[in-house]
């Protein structure tokens, strides 16, 4: 008797879990050079996995960086190829007193995995290798599968950019299949057809050449903290929530009035959406457009951090000598990353004068936006196994996240990715206290072997059309 995949999966549910678990302990946080080490160890660990799995080829490939994992299973040459993207990094776990868990020490509490890397990305890599795995296991794999798994992608993929043009040949592919996203809810499955880039640039802001005694030179001289938040505060028009940077918006793609409708069909609770995350309403961005569209298909420029002077316990009266921000900038179709970080710099510099200050950007890092053909056997394959899974078609989304090596890997290797995640909105992946519902876990790897199916037939048939 054939075992079938959702049989295999039933009977092989536990050690699913117990790997990912034994995946989740290791602290691959790439931004941190203490955890060097545990960057290979984890690589290590994957590259093991895929082998159990049934990769017929499995390697780790040193790099200037992180090491990238990469394996395959060759089943025809006639069979279309897919090659699936994931990160084995995760973020750092500070602020660490806010965690209700121990990060790398993942438990199940309330039906959710609770870990760091629990969703982002280890969670839904993974699923990727067990649905994999269960193919192989009941000899129905129909498409060739190749694996690709870095560990820099939290810090920007500078070494998989120069890798992936390195080895054009190994990666062919007919696409690219990545789970790093999430669904707009869990009655509302999804696929994301759209993200936005990113640039990313520190700003230096400095003034005297010391730091001063606030009462004997405060009222004389210009503080850099207090200069550098109006200059901040300067970058976005308080009437209209546009950007005030020269040449910001050029290029910038604008959506139909039937395009934004569809965008804005898709089921939003704002108030729901406010509460999840402790406010009480959505204030703010750029007038004449929704939530939905302010989030999702418009750019936008946030400080994700700022300081400056004394920060420790108690007081210290001093004007500092210096003050940092980091800013991120969001953005949509029709934007070059490195032409913003110019006009970033050029506006900040110009503008420092004015406050009294002088200043030193640096960019950081930064990724082009993506777009989706819906319309490709690929994103149809996707959507009818996410149909058979959740029981309703899925709605195409425009994601305000960045995954800048997506946009990378269509100028490099000139294939389209298919964005089929299954993370939520209350998964807190960058924050204290990750989680990945185990539902959506087992859901995934369900869903995904049906993609392999679908996309088989699909090309089949194509092909025979020809």
């Amino acid at each position: 008797m054939e075992l079938s995949i959702a049989t295999y999966i039933e009977q092989h549910k536990q050690q699913f879990l117990d790997e990912l678990f034994d995946y989740l302990r290791i602290p691959s946080i790439s931004s941190e050079a203490a955890h060097r080490p545990d960057m290979m160890r984890c690589a290590e660990w994957l590259r093991e996995a895929l082998r159990r799995a049934g990769a017929t080829r499995a390697e780790v490939f040193g790099t200037d960086g992180n090491p990238i994992v990469y394996g395959e299973r060759i089943v025809s040459a006639e069979a279309p190829t897919v090659l699936v993207y994931g990160h084995y990094d995760v973020m750092p776990v500070d602020p660490i007193d806010e965690w209700t868990t121990e990060p790398f020490e993942p438990v199940i509490r309330d039906g959710r995995i609770r870990g760091r890397g629990a969703d982002d990305d280890k969670g839904q890599g993974f699923m990727h290798v067990k649905a994999f795995e269960a193919l192989v296991a009941t000899g129905t794999l129909r498409c060739n599968v190749k694996f690709m798994f870095e560990g820099e992608e939290e810090i920007g993929s500078g070494a998989l950019t120069t890798w992936c043009g390195e080895h054009k040949e190994m990666l062919a592919a007919d696409v690219i299949l990545v789970s790093d996203t999430s669904l707009l809810g869990w009655e509302t499955p999804s696929i994301t057809c759209g993200l936005r880039g990113l640039a990313f640039v520190e700003i230096e802001a400095t003034g005297p050449n010391r730091d001063l005694h606030s009462g004997l030179y405060g009222g004389a001289v210009v503080n850099p903290v207090n200069a550098l938040c109006k200059l901040i505060g300067s970058l976005t028009d308080e009437a209209t929530g546009r950007i005030t940077i020269p040449g910001f918006y050029d290029g910038v793609r604008e959506f139909n009035t039937a395009e934004r409708a569809a965008i804005n069909a898709a089921p939003f609770d704002e108030g729901a959406f406010a509460a999840a995350i402790g406010l009480d309403g959505l204030h703010g961005g750029e007038k004449g457009y929704t939530a939905m569209e302010r989030k999702g298909i418009r750019p936008t420029l946030d400080v994700c951090g700022i300081w400056g002077g004394y920060t420790g316990e108690g007081a210290k009266t001093i004007i500092p000598a210096s003050a940092h921000a980091k800013v991120s900038m969001r953005l949509v179709a029709g934007q070059d990353f490195e032409r913003i970080t110019e006009l970033f710099v050029e506006h900040v510099e110009r503008l420092a004068p004015q406050y009294g200050i002088r200043v030193r950007c640096q960019a950081l890092h930064g990724g082009y936006p993506y777009m989706a053909p819906t319309e490709s056997a690929a994103y149809q394959a996707a959507a009818q196994a996410m149909e058979e899974t959740f029981g309703r078609r899925p709605v195409p989304f425009y994601s305000g996240g960045s995954i800048p090596i997506i946009s990378t890997f269509e100028r490099v290797l000139g294939i389209k990715s298919i964005l089929m995640g299954f993370g939520l909105d209350t998964d807190a992946i960058h924050s204290p206290n990750e989680n990945f519902p185990l539902a959506n876990f087992y859901r995934g790897i369900e869903t995904l072997p049906r993609f392999y199916e679908y996309f088989a037939a699909a090309t089949t048939a194509a092909a025979g059309r020809e």
